[in-house]
């Protein structure tokens, strides 16, 4: 779902302030980047918003200031390897001079801030300022959830309404298949200019047969059934999204077995409409959490 929130914390020494942005995405993806200093937090942080969140992408932004002191140390080793390297050149190719502060102070990373523990109490307002970003955007998301939900609700609502028009329609599948299969071998009978008599018997016995193979009530059953579960599973509120996505493809299997099964127009066009509203519902159920 997408949303957006803000919060802020601050202390005699620090401010905080963290902005969270999500949009649709199947799974929880966080993309948080924090600065150097801040790196031992990342684990923390994104526990902190899988614990409130299960679907999306959350870019996190998270700016501060601090008015203590930062100190500083050396990156000896990289100091080391380089001062090694300008002497075996100056051996190598004969050259003279010597390496001047100004040029190593400029080489990347030679001067870093000290990895000190963090204050607890600057961690406080991290995790304060996270929760109140989570708070807003959540009621961003409850909001956006309402619409979905009745936008839902209105799909399920118009793919019930068509199962009494197919369950009417369906129970003349027997009739059907006798006047189409009398009238074919009564053609078949006229073409061929000989005198064979129509078994009564075994024409009701295919006939049987067919409308067997034929029959749709048990996916309509399962498809009022599923239905239900949908309303039901709509009402909840932890891990609707995943589980109406799985009922989601439950609705589209019976669909399509509905649609395969029979040769009645009526029948098929209103499996056709109700495929057509299972992929709508399939394209919403993936913003939900």
């Amino acid at each position: 779902m997408t949303g957006f929130g803000r919060g802020s914390a601050s202390g005699e020494n620090f401010s905080v302030n963290v902005e969270l942005k999500t949009v649709n995405n199947r799974f929880l993806d966080v993309n948080l980047r924090l600065s150097g200093e801040l790196q031992q937090l990342e684990s923390r942080l994104k526990q902190l918003i899988g614990e409130r969140l299960s679907r999306g992408r959350v870019e996190v932004n998270l700016q501060y200031d601090e008015s203590d002191e930062i100190t500083y140390e050396l990156n000896r080793p990289m100091i080391a390897g380089y001062l090694a390297a300008m002497k075996q050149m100056q051996e190598e190719f004969s050259l003279n001079g010597e390496p001047d502060l100004n040029v190593v102070a400029r080489l990347p990373n030679v001067v870093v801030p000290k990895k000190d523990e963090i204050d607890p109490t600057f961690l406080e307002g991290i995790e304060s300022a996270l929760s109140d970003a989570l708070d807003d955007l959540e009621k961003m998301r409850e909001k956006e959830g309402e619409l979905l939900k009745a936008e839902l609700g209105s799909l399920i609502d118009g793919i019930d309404g068509r199962l009494p028009s197919i369950e009417s329609e369906s129970a003349n599948v027997a009739e059907e298949y006798r006047i189409r299969l009398t009238k074919r071998i009564g053609d078949m009978i006229a073409k061929s200019e000989s005198q064979i008599e129509l078994d009564q018997g075994r024409l009701a016995q295919e006939i049987s047969y067919l409308a067997d193979r034929a029959d749709i009530s048990e996916e309509i059953t399962r498809l009022r059934t599923h239905l239900g579960h949908f309303r039901s599973i709509m009402s909840d509120e932890k891990e609707v999204g995943k589980r109406l996505d799985f009922l989601t493809q439950e609705l589209n299997r019976e669909a399509n077995t509905i649609t395969s099964k029979t040769s009645n127009m009526s029948v098929k066009e209103n499996a056709l409409q109700i495929k057509s509203d299972i992929e709508k519902i399939r394209e919403q159920v993936q913003n939900i959490e």
